[in-house]
């Protein structure tokens, strides 16, 4: 059986888009994370060590954003649910790439991209 960790709306400024301008200039970018993790152990045991230390992930997210531009959300997401999947705690992994300032031209709240990524098994 498997649990779900989330955390939603961590907030981070990219530099990621098609157009220069996105590039030069950069917005915010907010990323929601849900991860199938088994919680038991860490239950059990009342024990960090036995679990994905959210904080830690949280920081390593932010990095991963923030750095080395891309054009795409497609990119920027899997490169999130790579960093998710270092943990071998993890099962998969979903997460939400929101873009609220894209550059397009009408009055719209949110631009997401939600992907799921498994650990691959041997």
């Amino acid at each position: 059986m498997t649990d779900e960790l989330a955390v939603l709306g961590i907030e981070c400024y990219g530099h990621h888009g098609v157009f220069e301008f996105e590039k030069r200039e950069g917005q915010t970018f907010v990323i929601d994370l849900a991860l199938g993790i088994d919680t038991a152990p860490a239950a059990a045991s009342d024990d960090l060590q036995d679990t994905v230390d959210y904080g830690s992930l949280v920081a390593a997210v932010k990095i991963a954003v923030e750095q080395d531009p891309v054009d795409l959300i497609e990119t920027l997401a899997q490169r999130i649910a790579d960093v998710c999947l270092l943990d071998d705690r993890v099962e998969w992994a979903r997460v939400t790439v929101h873009k609220p300032d894209a550059p397009i031209e009408a009055t719209f709240r949110d631009v997401a991209l939600t992907i799921t990524r498994r650990t691959p098994r041997d």
